[in-house]
């Protein structure tokens, strides 16, 4: 009589098999949200900006070539931060500047142990606390190997990467970056404002 064929090592073998396979496009995911835009980027969009990131509150992806010709002030942020109530100051002056070109970009980070919430309850608590409506980004890492394709730009082109939550990138309307400012500069001092109104120009 034949004996039944037994195969103790193939299920094992094709389960992991499996496994590894089911794992690959979940890697992939999630360096799709710093990596630049698939399409072409719009016509006269710098190069700084070509980028796509999911948005904080519900993760759609979103075009930072939408803000070509503004003024752009991107900024790393945490909850938990002593920095924290500079969200206040940030509305205040996309608030004020919005009509006159500029835009405030705000990339929570945990890179400094101070952001441990999911999006939705970062998006949630900047909303309630604050009052936060400029844009802002999902969690992602700004310094280091794994920091996200804007912020490894803005380190190249500034030669400083953020030393604490709230360090903050001025970016021309032509995408050139201006300034770095430290977390100690806050959104309401005298300098950096009157370098923020420089290149809004003239009302």
């Amino acid at each position: 009589m034949r004996r039944p064929l037994q195969r103790p090592f193939v299920a094992p073998f094709f389960a992991a098999f499996a496994a590894a396979v089911c794992l690959l496009p979940a890697a992939a995911g999630a360096q799709d949200a710093a990596r630049p835009a698939a399409t072409a980027a719009p016509a006269g969009c710098p190069p700084i900006l070509q980028h796509t990131f999911p948005r904080l509150q519900d993760e759609k992806p979103q075009a930072l070539c939408q803000y070509t010709g503004k003024v752009v002030l991107v900024v790393n942020t945490a909850s938990f931060c002593g920095f924290t109530p500079q969200y206040k100051g940030l509305e205040a002056l996309d608030s004020k500047y919005r009509s006159r070109g500029l835009v405030v970009l705000g990339f929570p980070s945990n890179d400094f142990s101070q952001e441990t919430g999911t999006n939705k309850e970062i998006a949630e608590f900047c909303e309630s606390t604050f009052g936060v409506k400029f844009p802002m980004f999902a969690k992602s890492s700004v310094r280091g190997a794994e920091a996200n394709a804007l912020f490894k730009e803005l380190a190249q082109a500034s030669g400083t990467t953020p030393k604490w939550n709230f360090y903050k990138y001025l970016i021309s309307r032509e995408g050139k970056v201006v300034e770095s400012y430290s977390s100690m500069t806050s959104p309401d001092d005298r300098a950096f404002v009157r370098d923020l109104e420089k290149q809004l120009g003239p009302q």
